[in-house]
């Protein structure tokens, strides 16, 4: 089964600094039909204006994973990334995959310190596989070249191929397609797959598809991409 999750069927919520748009459930934004998919609870693509951000707040029992389309975000935590002196800065930018295990509590905040430019990103909860872990936090770099007509593993439950290590039974691709580029993939029926579509057109399964809009998959087989013009895609395998 095939439903495509249509961009202008999305919750928004405007707060001057921030605008959002909420693929599912989230704040004051409630949709009984659409409170997640799978283990996969939210994905909002936020637009923070510059020199303003999300002050420190706290999160527990859960995968945050946050992917950068235009703009820098910088990330500070209670664990020390970010912060004055950190191995680790904190600041992503656009082909950067931060992942944040929030486990038994972690505080963060994030900000776009830019001052004129907006910082445009995705913003991806992912319900962990076990509660009250020890929070961790990773980010990594995938250039253009490595998602160029193909999905690009960028997080896994293992770490494998050089992706960022989710605390989910969950994967997440990421692909850019365009022109005559193609693909054809194996599904196991069994599980659940959400396409996001970040940026551009392509056709997944047949069904025509524009930035914003997303493809629900239960029960399939096979997941085709092609007709696609200058699209990113982000594919979800989940639980």
């Amino acid at each position: 089964m095939n439903t495509v999750r249509k961009s202008t069927d999305r919750g928004h919520a405007d707060h001057g600094w921030l605008k959002s748009v909420h693929s599912f459930s989230f704040a004051d934004y409630h949709d009984p039909k659409h409170m997640g998919f799978g283990n996969l609870r939210v994905i909002n693509e936020d637009r923070i204006a510059p020199g303003t951000g999300f002050g420190t707040h706290g999160h527990r029992d859960m995968e945050i994973v946050s992917y950068v389309l235009s703009g820098e975000l910088a990330h500070k935590d209670s664990m020390g990334n970010g912060g004055e002196g950190a191995v680790v800065s904190g600041v992503i930018k656009p082909g950067d995959v931060q992942r944040m295990s929030a486990g038994r509590g972690v505080r963060h905040s994030e900000f776009n310190h830019a001052p004129n430019d907006t910082t445009h990103f995705l913003q991806i909860w992912i319900e962990p596989s076990e509660r009250g872990i020890e929070a961790g936090y990773e980010q990594k770099h995938f250039d253009a070249e490595s998602k160029r007509g193909t999905l690009r593993l960028v997080a896994s439950p293992d770490g494998r191929d050089g992706s960022v290590t989710i605390h989910a039974d969950a994967a997440i691709y990421s692909g850019l397609f365009d022109g005559a580029q193609q693909l054809t993939r194996t599904l196991d029926p069994k599980r659940k797959t959400y396409v996001h579509v970040v940026r551009g057109s392509v056709a997944v399964n047949g069904q025509a598809l524009q930035g914003g809009d997303a493809l629900l998959i239960e029960h399939e087989s096979e997941l085709s991409i092609d007709h696609a013009s200058e699209a990113e895609v982000l594919v979800f395998d989940l639980h």
